[in-house]
């Protein structure tokens, strides 16, 4: 390793790496999230026409609302992440969609990560990663080409 590889600039640090605390209620989101249930859709395996995608129940006599607990679990509060680490990637970072490099240069590499949006072509997403190399900023789907050239190397 040279000694350029190891200069603050070329360093990636995040949330998770700076603060204690947010890396305790980072933990605790992971390991609310491998307790809760799978919301789904009351009745949903009997017909075919219902989607599994969470719909409150809502009837008087729904045994679902009612709270038995054959039924399934309900969405309630209780569930949620603690709020400062709500919503984050798993990495730590804040995703940020972007369609073009321009909308690079509002990114804090600090906290933020970037998400190229789905309909953007090959050639730009190649501009896109080599800019933000350029900026040390954290691309969360950099696409096949650039991770085959990577495992080449």
């Amino acid at each position: 390793m040279t000694t350029e590889e190891n200069t603050p600039e070329n360093i990636q640090t995040n949330l998770l790496d700076a603060d204690p605390e947010f890396r305790r209620l980072f933990n605790v989101r992971k390991v609310q999230k491998g307790k809760k249930p799978a919301f789904n859709r009351y009745c949903h395996h009997k017909f075919k026409r219902l989607n599994t995608s969470w719909r409150r129940p809502r009837g008087l006599q729904s045994k679902q609302r009612a709270g038995f607990w054959s039924k399934g679990a309900v969405a309630t509060v209780g569930y949620g992440s603690p709020a400062l680490v709500k919503g984050l990637h798993p990495s730590g970072y804040d995703e940020v969609l972007i369609n073009n490099a321009d909308d690079l240069v509002l990114i804090d590499p600090e906290f933020e990560a970037v998400r190229i949006a789905a309909g953007v072509g090959s050639k730009k997403r190649a501009v896109i990663v080599a800019k933000a190399a350029e900026f040390n900023i954290k691309v969360l789907n950099p696409g096949m080409e650039e991770e085959a050239q990577g495992a080449e190397e």
